[in-house]
């Protein structure tokens, strides 16, 4: 078929404005398109016809060109005889010819804004009706424009420089300050996507029913959302303008994406996000629209059919691959768009840009916004070639790799933001944490009209959370059942043992019928601190909790890390167990109530450290100190002035030894003796051992339950604890020095205490005492002198003075607060201080143990 160039400008009598472009970004030459004479018939496509094609400039096909971001330009055909830029309407009766590209230079010519007043209509080309042509032509026709956009934007996606790809986008970036909540907005668009995103196997089945989902939420379309939402529809509906026209003329997807950004350019980079994918969802929706009602409404098929629906969906299959990518690429997008908003809500308060971690984030965030709208334009494209060009084109060509691209792209880049805003949740977590903690700190210094301030800050501080569950009736109560109580807090970890909650089951137990409750109510609430609740601890916190009858916290993880700091360092909680006592107005009355609980039970209520002191001043160093509450039988033979060795140790022989010595010395000297084995503060199996060799042998009496000598030396500990607490005065307390020597014999080996009823005679270690038994020949005529007592002590004494053991004390980490120094009860010279690690074995843990130790 012949062909004649256009040489000049069709003038159309009705045009007095030349066309205005939507997008201020384009670079490509608007053709006028021939329209064919009525009748006139199409021949075949020349392989050189570029008809309803884009106009080509001279770089290649694919390549990128790098526009200049200080101004806009659009291209226009020049004409040698005339200047006129401008694109002129063809007139009905001229001769139509196939159009054929122009050799003549290029010029630029500024780009005229349109007036935003302006009707839509007048951005598009009035065409007569009888020129309009049957789809499968029109797909034919554009196939080759929407084929170059694929294309150029592969090459785009090869760049490995983003500086240089986004500093457009960083050029038209001039914020005005409006701030605007687009959450909602987003959250409408989401939900468009969400209900347009089907797979092949839901499209098969769509034709035949009406998609309707009972849950649509319209609390998003509130009063204020609609005013939003019709202040931002001009600048959505330019955007789906752009994008729509943009993917049928084929313009490069980089000069889009700047189009758009320009258009969007005073917003914030969240608002630019969600006004462009709200744009993609007016395409988006209407195309699934279509295909999901066409089959029921009568006006909708219609325009199923024009847009050639009914056949993407009996296709759907073949296209899976298509589909699969653009959902996941829809995906991907939303995911950076909440991201992207996630960061602009993070409290300024808390974290400013000076924090290296949202520093970083702010500057790949234009990067994001980049590449999130360029792969909006990627999609727009995609279902433009499903309505414009039909299933066929889409089946032809392999292109779904582009759109995977773009998502492994965004997927990258989504993985870094993620990464940086776990790292500012933790930044302001903690900044939150040190001031919830000072808050805590504080509340402890003020006075209160009652206890219900402190305690929802340290438990929970929410009213509409049952934080405790009632022991008696395991149902799940408010705190406001503390108010005005005093109130003992239990704290522990998930290792506290069945014999620390048998004594204080029974000491509370007692406790609440003292005659005074009535003036003193109060209630203890178990607190459990732990790190991370795996399901096997979840199984043993459930284990700890069921027989408990009072209340507990309903689950550990209500306890903020606030709560647990401040309880850690102003109540020096390890893992020992520890029992803060607040009175009815929350102020600490003792900072630890424990050690009495394990030294007096019940009888040290109300547990105030006035009550601790009062309690200690009637004190003195007898034997019913170490065994009262503990063994009967020893308490009848105090009461019948018997003398009494209280010994302990894991050295077979030398116990073998010392009570067959003991019993020859007694019997020599006509004195009633009564021996009982009290075991050893560690090595349980070894114990054990020992026992059932006493036992065997017969040498002497001996506690066999296991929960009896841990309970003697919890109570011995307890006040070596609660001495230090307050603060008594080592050098001239005779009760803790006391208590400090057999707490060091007992890490040195073998000891025994002697008493006559409950008057303590003496309180050795056992590489004294044996020597001064085994030695009695020596000593025996000074008892007839001085008497068994005083004859024996001075022996005693003598030996001690030739050989000093040395002196040890080994605290746990676990115990709480340790003393920063200590003096020895041997020499009174301040002790050295060592780090020991220690292994018993049998024990089920390995302790972490802090020894002070000194050498004479």
């Amino acid at each position: 078929m012949d062909t004649k160039a256009v040489t000049g400008p069709v003038q159309n009598p009705n045009a007095t404005t030349p066309a205005q472009q939507p997008s201020q970004a384009s670079n490509v030459l608007l053709q006028a398109t021939p329209l064919l004479q009525p009748g006139q018939q199409l021949g075949p496509l020349q392989p050189t016809s570029n008809l309803g094609s884009v106009q080509q400039t001279s770089n290649p096909a694919g390549t990128y060109q790098q526009p200049n971001p200080q101004a806009n330009y659009a291209l226009q055909q020049q004409n040698p005889q005339t200047n006129s830029g401008a694109v002129q309407q063809p007139n009905p009766q001229t001769k139509q010819v196939p159009f054929q590209p122009s050799n003549q230079q290029t010029s630029l010519v500024p780009y005229q804004q349109p007036n935003p007043q302006t009707n839509l209509g007048a951005w598009q080309r009035s065409t007569p009706l009888d020129s309009l042509q049957p789809s499968t032509l029109l797909s034919k026709l554009a196939s080759n424009a929407t084929h170059q956009l694929i294309k150029g934007d592969r090459s785009m996606l090869t760049m490995s420089d983003d500086n240089a790809l986004i500093s457009h986008i960083l050029g038209s970036h001039i914020p005005d300050g409006r701030d605007i909540d687009v959450k909602p907005l987003l959250r409408l668009v989401e939900d468009i996507l969400r209900r347009a995103t089907l797979t092949p196997d839901t499209l098969l089945t769509t034709g035949s029913q009406t998609y309707l989902d009972p849950g649509f939420d319209d609390k998003t379309h509130h009063t204020s959302f609609l005013a939003t939402l019709e202040a931002l529809s001009y600048t959505i509906d330019r955007i789906a303008c752009e994008l729509a026209y943009k993917a049928l003329g084929g313009t490069d997807a980089h000069q889009t994406t700047v189009a758009i950004c320009n258009m969007v350019s005073h917003y914030g980079w969240d608002a630019k996000l969600v006004l462009a994918l709200a744009a993609f969802g007016l395409n988006y929706g209407e195309f699934w629209l279509l295909a999901q009602i066409y089959s029921t409404n009568q006006l909708a098929k219609a325009m199923a059919i024009l847009k050639q629906v009914p056949g993407i969906i009996e296709h759907a299959v073949p296209l899976k691959p298509r589909f699969d990518a653009l959902n996941d690429l829809i995906r991907t997008i939303l995911e950076v768009t909440w991201c992207v908003i996630e960061f602009k809500d993070l409290p300024s308060i808390y974290i400013t840009t000076d924090v290296p971690a949202l520093a970083s984030a702010m500057t790949h965030i234009p990067t994001a916004v980049y590449w999130s709208i360029r792969s909006i334009v990627a999609c727009a494209s995609q279902i433009s070639s499903f309505t414009n060009m039909g299933y066929e084109f889409a089946l032809s060509t392999s292109e779904a790799w582009e759109l995977s691209t773009l998502t492994h792209k965004l997927k990258t880049i989504l993985e870094h933001l993620k990464k940086k805003m776990e790292e500012c949740v933790r930044y302001i977590e903690e900044r939150r944490d040190i001031e919830s903690y000072q808050m805590l700190v504080e509340l402890f210094k003020m006075i209160h009209m009652d206890n219900m301030r402190v305690l929802k800050a340290l438990i929970c501080p929410r009213d509409d959370v049952l934080a405790l569950v009632d022991g008696t009736t395991k149902k799940r109560v408010n705190l406001d059942v503390l108010r005005r109580k005093n109130v003992l807090l239990l704290i522990s970890s998930l290792d506290i043992t069945q014999d620390e909650l048998s004594v204080l089951e029974q000491s509370y137990n007692e406790s609440r019928l003292h005659e005074m409750r009535l003036q003193s109510p109060y209630e203890v609430v178990w607190i459990p601190i732990v790190d991370q609740l795996i399901d096997a601890k979840q199984t043993h916190f459930e284990e700890l909790q069921a027989p408990m009858t009072w209340y507990s916290v309903y689950h550990p993880s209500i306890i903020s890390k606030a709560s647990v700091k401040f309880i850690r360092e102003e109540w020096h909680f390890r893992n020992k167990p520890i029992l803060v006592v607040l009175d009815h107005q929350g102020r600490v009355v003792s900072p630890n109530a424990i050690h009495m609980m394990w030294i007096w039970g019940s009888h040290a209520f109300p547990f105030t450290t006035l009550r601790e002191e009062a309690l200690w001043r009637e004190e003195a160093w007898r034997l019913e100190l170490l065994v009262d509450g503990i063994d009967a039988t020893i308490l009848s033979w105090i009461k019948d002035g018997k003398y009494i060795f209280v010994y302990g140790g894991d050295d077979m022989e030398w116990i073998r030894k010392f009570t067959r010595q003991a019993k020859a010395v007694a019997a020599a000297v006509r004195i009633p003796l009564e021996m009982v084995y009290v075991g050893k503060a560690t090595k349980k199996e070894q114990v054990k051992r020992v026992i059932a060799n006493i036992v065997q042998e017969k040498l002497s009496t001996c506690w066999q339950d296991p929960a009896t000598i841990w309970f003697f030396w919890t109570r011995l500990e307890s006040m070596l604890f609660s001495k230090i607490q307050l603060g008594k005065d080592e050098e001239h307390d005779l009760v803790m020095q006391q208590i400090k020597r057999v707490l060091s014999f007992d890490r040195e080996g073998t000891w025994a205490v002697l008493s006559r009823g409950s008057s303590v005679l003496v309180n050795e270690h056992g590489s004294i005492l044996w020597p001064a038994l085994f030695e009695y020949e020596q000593w025996k005529e000074k008892v007839a002198l001085q008497g068994f007592d005083t004859a024996f002590q001075n022996y005693v004494a003598s030996l001690r003075g030739n050989s000093h053991p040395c002196c040890r004390f080994e605290f746990s980490n676990y115990a709480g607060k340790i003393p920063e120094k200590m003096k020895c009860p041997e020499c009174h010279h301040y002790m050295e201080k060592y780090t020991t690690f220690l292994c018993c074995h049998d024990e089920g843990i390995v302790p972490s143990l802090l020894a002070l130790t000194t050498n004479k």
